[in-house]
């Protein structure tokens, strides 16, 4: 293969890019943001696009469809789609271009919907403009393409407005439009970012169906490492505007050369190992891309880097024809593993990592055999229901079940991690928590006192004790307001400290969370999405809290940010001994960090137990039906059957009867439809469980724990 990226072996390339470069021109300051990449993409060929935020992934997608920001210009090399030059079309050629032989996937569809149209026009209109279609045809194509995408009721779906759709269904939305001139390159930008394992699974799945079904060449551009494994045949991995490292998708996840590849590998919390190691963590930032780079770019990160290295740059090229990398110094296999980089790499799913190291599971009212401790956390019976109301007089038709029942403990400093998809009412818990919700009925009993029964003015006092780590760390933090206001702001209010000692505190916990002390003078705009997660962080703990509850926390970080912040968060940790309720969708995350985990459906505790056994000898149905829509790194066989779970969500203003979860399972029988099951211990495998046919922890086939009891 040559240094340009093609002679693959493959079909004609559908699209092909040649030394491209693009440059953000801006007063005073010029920013190379693509520079000189290469590589092309074949019919029903799926390639990745990886890479940290800030490397080129996205602007590479954008110069491909020549809508580039304000300043952004196209300074040198070739783009070609099925032999046409896209840099030398006219406007006006290139607006035929767009929607008609390329489709665009953008990473949030809620701001690229236009919200005063039904999406039905919107996925005609292409059809329309593109293909000359007359609009009764437009339409009836809208919803054969939302049929396409697995909209549920797409006749319906079609006359709805973007604001009534979840997140996954405006995605859905969003590939139908992108898909309705039948075009022969589709972007797609960070199209499950944010989204719950199941609804990323059903996503990626239908790409994937649609590309082979239409023979469309696909780019998938994310910082997801678990998605570019398990959807692409070929994988290019970004730093500073430039690929490091292309090859087939098996050999870079299989053998990595470069050591930007391999540093991303190791900051995954799947391949992390045992509980007790820190994810590794690469050094320092991206470059600004503002100045011309002497030597490898990413020499001033890398843990393998040489004085040669600062000084010259390494071309693309490398010993194999078909795996190219930028790089004197390839690491290949290691022969020497060490802690940080194994020599080889083996995912959490595959098997229990530190048995018997994490606590019992516990529930009120079950007392544990010669404990005298007391849990600092204890959560009975939660209840929390929100009027659904209609009309001209607002008058109340309905009832949103979001939290029903809910129980648990949570001891000085463990961990315990709540999951659960979207609207299960995981956010909800922590806002009861942390009191920005009442509770119908239940009890909050913090270090003693029922938090639920407490008056406006008496829960105040109890405030700094438990603190909230929004999931929007920007949207959380005043625009307005310096850091320095910002973090000395819990402090005026709450009166816990003079007014004197508030610069010396805000230094403090500005240097506990890594932050430089001229820090405090910057506004929030100012930072990383990573410098604001700590910047959340440190005014969750300017109070010296004892819990600390972690909404989605590092959701939306790239790899290795997030583990720059899980890092972080477990060393303050050990240091104060703090508790953390963690809440995610990502199971990885949630199994390196929590001791006890608890997973939650429509409102309910369905599973609870020692983090280890939740993971890998799943009880119920559902975690089950999480756990194998966890995207595989590594490619091995997990020891759990896979349980795939339908897509239709039931609403929370009607749940099922008996058991919440019985119109997804593939376990349910009459009983479950009349009886709720209790959540109780259920199976020889330490954990609560609420189903009246528990999976057997010794059965690799899915097998309920009542069938082979009873079978002898």
């Amino acid at each position: 293969m040559s240094n340009d990226g093609f002679s693959w072996g493959l079909p004609a390339p559908v699209l092909q890019l040649s030394s491209l470069r693009t440059e953000i021109r801006r007063p005073g300051v010029t920013v190379r943001a693509v520079d000189g990449v290469s590589l092309e993409v074949a019919a029903g060929e799926c390639l990745g696009l990886v890479g940290e935020s800030g490397c080129g992934k996205t602007m590479t997608a954008r110069s491909i469809l020549r809508l580039l920001p304000s300043g952004g210009v196209i300074t040198g090399g070739s783009v070609r789609l099925a032999g046409t030059e896209l840099t030398e079309l006219s406007e006006r050629d290139m607006q035929t271009v767009r929607g008609r032989d390329i489709g665009m996937i953008f990473q949030d569809p809620a701001s690229c919907l236009d919200p005063t149209m039904p999406i039905g026009r919107q996925i005609s209109e292409s059809a329309v403009v593109h293909l000359g279609a007359d609009r009764g045809a437009a339409a009836a194509r809208a919803i054969e393409l939302l049929g396409m995408v697995a909209m549920p009721e797409p006749e319906r779906a079609a006359g709805l407005y973007p604001h009534q759709l979840s997140g996954g269904m405006r995605q859905r939305a969003m590939i139908a439009a992108a898909l309705a001139c039948g075009p022969r390159l589709l972007i797609a930008d960070e199209p499950t970012t944010a989204l719950d394992v199941t609804i990323q699974q059903d996503i990626l799945e239908l790409i994937d169906d649609l590309r082979r079904q239409l023979g469309m060449a696909v780019i998938l551009v994310t910082h997801d490492l678990g998605v570019i494994a398990g959807r692409t045949e070929r994988v290019a991995v970004m730093y500073a505007g430039r690929i490091v490292e292309q090859a087939d998708t098996s050999a870079v996840f299989a053998d990595p050369q470069h050591p930007y590849t391999e540093a991303l590998l190791d900051a995954l919390p799947e391949l992390a190992g045992p509980h007790a190691r820190s994810l590794y963590s690469i050094p320092g930032r991206p470059p600004e891309m503002t100045e011309q780079q002497i030597g490898c770019s990413f020499a001033p990160r890398c843990r393998h880097a040489s004085e040669w290295c600062r000084s010259h740059e390494p071309t693309l090229d490398g010993d194999h024809p078909g795996h190219l990398f930028a790089c004197f110094f390839p690491v290949g296999t290691v022969t020497g593993a060490t802690e940080a980089s194994p020599s080889r790499r083996v995912s959490a799913w595959t098997g229990r990592q530190n048995p018997g190291a994490r606590p019992p599971a516990r529930l009120p009212g079950l007392p544990e055999p010669g404990s005298g401790t007391s849990p600092l956390l204890r959560v009975s019976g939660l209840v929390k229901d929100y009027p659904v109301t209609g009309g001209v007089i607002s008058r109340r038709t309905g009832t949103v079940s979001a939290v029903a029942g809910v129980s648990f403990e949570l001891f000085q400093g463990e961990t315990f991690g709540l999951v659960g998809e979207s609207g299960c009412g995981k956010t909800t818990v922590a806002r009861l928590l942390v009191g920005l919700e009442r509770a119908d009925a239940g009890a909050i009993e913090f270090r003693g006192t029922d938090l639920a029964g407490l008056s406006g003015r008496q829960l105040r006092a109890h405030r700094p004790g438990i603190q909230l780590m929004f999931q929007d760390a920007f949207a959380s933090l005043d625009p307005r307001m310096r850091v320095r206001s910002l973090l000395s702001e819990p402090l005026a209010i709450q009166k816990t400290v003079r007014r004197r000692g508030h610069r010396r505190q805000v230094a403090r916990i500005l240097d506990e969370v890594g932050l430089p002390p001229e820090a405090a003078d910057r506004y929030p705009r100012e930072f990383s999405g990573g410098q604001r997660q700590r910047l959340a962080l440190a005014r969750a703990l300017i109070q010296r809290p004892a819990l600390i509850v972690a909404d989605e926390p590092v959701s939306a970080l790239d790899v290795s940010v997030q583990a720059q912040i899980l890092n972080l968060m477990r060393k303050l940790q050990r240091q104060y001994e703090l508790s953390y309720l963690f809440i995610s969708h990502d199971l990885s995350v949630v199994r390196y960090m929590a001791d006890t985990i608890g997973v939650m459906y429509l409102g309910k505790l369905v599973e609870l137990g020692p983090a280890e056994d939740v993971c890998t000898t799943p009880a119920h149905p559902y975690t089950a039906g999480l756990i194998a829509a966890v995207p595989a790194v590594t490619g091995e066989t997990r020891l759990r059957p896979v349980v795939r779970l339908a897509s239709n969500l039931p609403l929370a203003t009607s749940p099922p009867s008996g058991c919440r979860f019985r119109t997804r399972c593939p376990l349910a029988q009459d009983i479950c439809a009349q009886i709720e099951p209790p959540l109780q211990r259920g199976v020889p495998g330490g954990q609560f469980v609420a189903c009246h046919f528990p999976l057997d922890p010794g059965a690799l086939d899915g097998t309920p724990w009542h069938t082979r009891v009873s079978s002898g």
